[in-house]
């Protein structure tokens, strides 16, 4: 698991009570038995990269987290189906024990994916128990951790979509998820080859002021430690584009060499592109003269008006420079979300897919939220006076805050009720499987 997962903070009133608690627990626990509906047995325990992890894999961590975090802690009676499985199913919490090596999670058959339901139900009895027991009155200590473990599945649901479409991408029966619309006109190829070429879209910005702008979270709601503590930035002048870089922009980018120029790239981009053989976003492929995608409903021909999707760090900071652009920062994008309506296209919509750039006009800024993860400029690092959690739960932010970017906004594979402006995703610079796109500044 590659997101962030830290500090709850109590919503007042809301998801305070116990009762309330194990409604929100019900409904995320089952939205993850939803999601791994479509898969046939076989496809649970194929990791296809050490990145990824089997969709088996991901529904057991889940339960092993409430295991260990709530049951352990708050019922002294509680015992696991398994005493491996807590080495088993451990991600990297140093402070909770030894873990099986992580690119080896693919090479479990066992447990089989029946024991790994039996488990999920074990532990949702047991939790379901412990917040019967608490009654309607305050909320115990350890109802925080609760909503905690429960951001942390909604984490997890994202990554079983991005997880599995590598899997199947991995395969060249190219599988099908779940179906969908059929494909549209397939774009074409960049010039130099045969079609015609993409074209260099001029976006529409909108400006900001500079001014001493408070950034982070403020403490109302649940949020990760790492949003944390609200701090002022001083912001100079800057502007955002009206929309995220559309398939038809990075097309006229590939046309014009981008991926065969290098002082568009910087070094270690230059270098990983050319390791790798990048020549297009992941999951594009070349068919018949024509550009096509590999997609949770199968292959489809690549829609031009789509916001591009599956690119690096590397890859977004090279169409930037290209563009006569740059990537904006973390602190911009936050401050530019402020008067954007938190709506979008999320997992909940069953797409699993971006959607097509639009401005329907109700906001200067469209699809700031769903679709695409947004690249920054800003490395993942800590806010001024960030101060862990202490114990096994401190660990997952802090130790990460070194050699990572800072992605803003949700996906198409993100639930509506786990994003917020001040949600720090971030990922290595030359990741690519997740649903990442582009959003230019200058």
């Amino acid at each position: 698991m590659r997101f962030e997962e830290a500090r709850h903070r109590e919503e007042a009133g809301a998801l305070a009570r116990p009762r309330d608690l194990a409604d929100r627990y019900r409904r995320v626990r089952a939205f993850s038995e939803q999601l791994s509906r479509p898969l046939a047995v076989e496809d649970y325990v194929i990791q296809s990269m050490p990145d990824a992890s089997p969709t088996k894999w991901h529904l057991a961590h889940t339960s092993w987290f409430f295991e260990t975090f709530v049951l352990s802690a708050a019922d002294p009676g509680y015992r696991s189906p398994h005493p491996l499985y807590g080495y088993l199913f451990n991600s990297y919490y140093e402070a909770a024990g030894e873990r099986h090596c992580r690119p080896r999670r693919g090479l479990l058959s066992r447990p089989t994916v029946g024991e790994v339901r039996e488990y999920r139900r074990h532990v949702d009895r047991h939790l379901l128990e412990l917040l019967d027991r608490a009654g309607d009155g305050e909320a115990p200590e350890w109802a925080p951790i609760v909503e905690l473990g429960l951001h942390h599945e909604q984490q997890h649901q994202e990554l079983i979509l991005t997880d599995i479409k590598h899997v199947f991408h991995a395969n060249p029966m190219r599988p099908v998820y779940a179906p969908s619309a059929p494909p549209l006109t397939p774009a074409p190829r960049p010039a130099g080859e045969r079609g015609l070429p993409g074209e260099r879209g001029l976006p529409a910005w909108v400006s900001y002021p500079a001014a001493l702008r408070e950034i982070g979270h403020d403490g109302s709601g649940f949020a990760f430690d790492n949003e944390s503590p609200r701090h002022p930035e001083y912001l100079g002048a800057f502007a955002l584009a009206s929309g995220p870089v559309r398939n038809r922009e990075w097309l006229a980018f590939m046309a014009d060499g981008g991926y065969t120029r290098p002082q568009l790239w910087l070094s270690e981009g230059w270098k990983t592109a050319g390791a790798q053989g990048w020549e297009a976003p992941l999951y594009w492929e070349r068919k018949d003269g024509e550009w096509w995608t590999m997609t949770l409903s199968g292959m489809r021909a690549v829609d031009l008006e789509e916001p591009v999707c599956h690119v690096s760090y590397y890859e977004a900071d090279a169409y930037a420079q290209w563009a006569g652009a740059r990537l904006p920062t973390e602190a911009e994008w936050e401050v530019a979300a402020e008067d954007c309506p938190g709506e979008g296209n999320f997992v909940e919509s069953g797409t699993f897919h971006p959607r097509p750039v639009t401005d329907d006009g109700s906001t200067p800024l469209s699809q700031m939220f769903g679709d695409v993860w947004e690249w920054t400029r800003s490395a993942y690092l800590p806010y001024p006076g960030y101060r862990p959690l202490a114990g096994a739960l401190g660990e997952y932010n802090g130790k990460f805050m070194s050699g990572q970017m800072v992605l803003r906004g949700g996906s198409c594979a993100t639930s509506r009720t786990h994003i917020r402006r001040t949600y720090r995703n971030f990922f290595p610079p030359d990741a690519r499987w997740q649903f990442s796109g582009v959003r230019l500044a200058k």
